[in-house]
């Protein structure tokens, strides 16, 4: 069984990959919500059931149940407490989406010997596209970390990730998707100031951004990098080396590695 504490927009864009993928079927999903009437929502349009508590939603998974707590970073520690005895009682492993809180925060929440895994999501998750990392505590199977896997594998891609990077990585993989948004906003204001539509050209700009990523992913096995194909496009004296000139000449490069590195600084400010 897998269990859902937390609906919100990360939590429920996994309930319906794994949902579409046929991993799990709706009738071994079960999801509690701070609002009831929520969970109930769910339940009628996906088909899963939705439990009144989250230690009811322990006792409805039952023993051996994979339990997803997809809550707000301030409130996990709260939820733990709440579940602490029913997970160990039922031998269910805890996997936490939680920015910025480390296994050892929330095992201080569980009882000792408790399975649990810590993965870090990004919202693309909703289009089946997100990267995730994973890692586990000494008490978490090889099974289990293989279906927690299965699981997350139905929303995009998943690393197992040794715990000291998840602060770069939730820079470049779950910050830097607000950067992605910025900057295709700013092609966008570039294309409006010369006379183009707003929705147009974020349009326009978007399907490029999708394309040069796509075609990055499909050439890396070749040995491509960024920086290669960047040289591919830029012909001697023309518009898109004259364009990378201006960019970098104001700082384009240095102020991205200023914002992933703003991004670690507060990630482990935030654990203490």
């Amino acid at each position: 069984m897998l269990g859902f504490i937390g609906a919100g927009s990360m939590g429920s864009a996994i309930m319906r990959g794994v949902l579409s993928t046929g991993r799990f079927n709706a009738d071994n999903v079960v999801a509690s919500t701070a609002h009831p009437q929520h969970a109930a929502a769910l339940a009628e349009e996906l088909g899963i059931t939705a439990a009144s508590s989250n230690t009811e939603l322990l006792r409805l998974a039952g023993p051996g149940s994979i339990i997803i707590v997809a809550v707000k970073p301030h409130l996990i520690g709260t939820v733990l407490d709440e579940i602490r005895s029913e997970a160990a009682a039922q031998h269910t492993v805890i996997v936490s989406v939680a920015a910025g809180t480390p296994l050892s925060l929330l095992a201080s929440h569980l009882e000792p010997g408790q399975p649990l895994i810590r993965t870090m999501p990004n919202i693309a998750a909703a289009v089946g596209q997100s990267m995730t990392a994973i890692c586990a505590n000494e008490y978490v199977a090889d099974s289990q970390r293989e279906a927690v896997t299965d699981v997350f594998r139905a929303v995009g891609v998943v690393i197992p990730l040794a715990e000291e990077h998840f602060a770069t990585f939730s820079a470049i993989a779950g910050c830097s998707l607000a950067f992605t948004y910025e900057y295709i906003d700013a092609l966008a204001r570039g294309a409006v100031k010369n006379g183009l539509p707003k929705s147009q050209a974020v349009e326009i700009a978007t399907q490029a951004v999708l394309g040069a990523a796509q075609l990055l992913q499909s050439r890396i096995a070749q040995g491509a990098t960024p920086a290669s194909l960047a040289d591919s496009v830029q012909s001697p004296g023309g518009t898109t080396v004259a364009g990378v000139t201006a960019m970098d000449d104001a700082g384009f490069s240095a102020a991205v590695v200023r914002g992933v590195q703003a991004a670690i600084d507060r990630d482990r400010a935030l654990q203490g």
